[in-house]
């Protein structure tokens, strides 16, 4: 088991609630990326959350182990879209049925993990830990949508690269790729079919889910792959900061940058988006900008496909598109193939 979390507990310690070793606290990581509503959103959950968590621990007297959705924002990871559970219960993992944690009246929720034992779990506070976000992802693929499942692990990524108690020293690539070997090594679970499907659309390095949203629209419709948090060489902003771009096709100078609300509201953020342009411009460069409205339903993007499409094909890009849309599931199967 590769190294996943700040630090691992034999199963019988965990179980019988003895001393456990001192751990590092997951910090809140860089948020410089994420809009800042998201960002606040997720701060605040997250201390709401961890204020419940105490809480009950104490109330119980008990040292608790958190997983699902609990355990995401515990860790700073923005909840799935469409996930099936309670998320303003307070979500618990146990090893088997008679280890679980039940009480009356209490707002946990327990679930069985078997594979406890082979998980690492990370410190929140004194009686509260988390269940490490590998086997998290690995227990909500029962619980969301392939595409949710997708989207869920490049945000996973993200949050993993970005918190050093977390990143243990790898970057994002090295996380996908340790992702990759857990599930090909965590013994049968419900979900793995998914999780197995889901691994080759994940992406390492994506700032949001929306773009990770928008990249699988595009995907569907045929488009090729983009790059990810492309650096554009010797291209910097005023400030001397390199210029990135949040999904690129390098070669033919297409890009696509996803505008949260606060690009229009931040007057800080819109000059430094009309410096970026420009700079693109300059450069002969193709910049499409997609919103929340792109994504609102299957003809938006089926429109905002084609115009990508388009720019693209005039620009050399040789690819078959479609202009309705593959399934998410289709599109796995189709890379699960290509890679077998």
């Amino acid at each position: 088991m590769m190294p996943v979390s700040a630090y691992d507990l034999p199963p019988e310690d965990w179980e019988t609630e003895s001393m456990i070793p001192p751990a590092t606290a997951v910090s809140s990581g860089s948020d410089s990326a994420m809009t800042p509503s998201m960002s606040e959103s997720l701060d605040q959950r997250k201390r709401e959350t961890i204020a419940r968590c105490i809480e009950e621990a104490k109330r119980l007297n008990k040292k608790l182990l958190f997983g699902m959705t609990t355990s995401l924002v515990l860790q700073s990871v923005p909840l799935p879209v469409d996930c099936d559970l309670d998320e303003s219960l307070l979500h618990t993992v146990s090893s088997a049925k008679n280890k679980r944690i039940r009480v009356k009246n209490s707002p946990l929720c327990t679930h069985i993990w078997k594979h406890v034992a082979r998980a690492g779990v990370v410190e929140i506070s004194r009686n509260v830990y988390a269940l490490d976000l590998f086997h998290t992802w690995a227990q909500l693929s029962a619980h969301v949508s392939l595409r949710t499942l997708i989207v869920l692990g490049d945000a996973i990524i993200t949050a993993m690269s970005r918190q050093p108690a977390l990143s243990q020293g790898r970057d994002a690539v090295t996380i996908y790729h340790d992702l990759i070997r857990f599930v090909e090594e965590l013994p049968r679970f419900k979900g793995r079919t998914m999780c197995v499907r889901a691994l080759p659309l994940i992406m390492p390095g994506v700032d949001s889910p929306k773009e990770s949203e928008e990249r699988l629209s595009l995907l569907t419709h045929g488009i090729p792959q983009p790059v990810v948090n492309y650096v554009v060489p010797d291209m910097t902003f005023r400030s001397g900061a390199p210029v990135t771009l949040d999904l690129a096709w390098p070669e033919f100078k297409v890009a696509i940058e996803y505008d949260g609300d606060h690009h229009r509201t931040n007057k800080a953020q819109w000059r430094r988006d009309q410096e970026k342009r420009s700079k693109l411009v300059a450069r002969q460069w193709i910049t499409f900008v997609a919103t929340a409205a792109n994504l609102a339903d299957e003809a938006a993007c089926a429109e905002f496909s084609f115009n990508v499409a388009r720019a693209l094909a005039l620009r050399g890009a040789v690819f078959d598109f479609q202009v309705i849309a593959m399934s998410i599931e289709q599109l796995a199967e189709t890379r699960l193939r290509r890679q077998g």
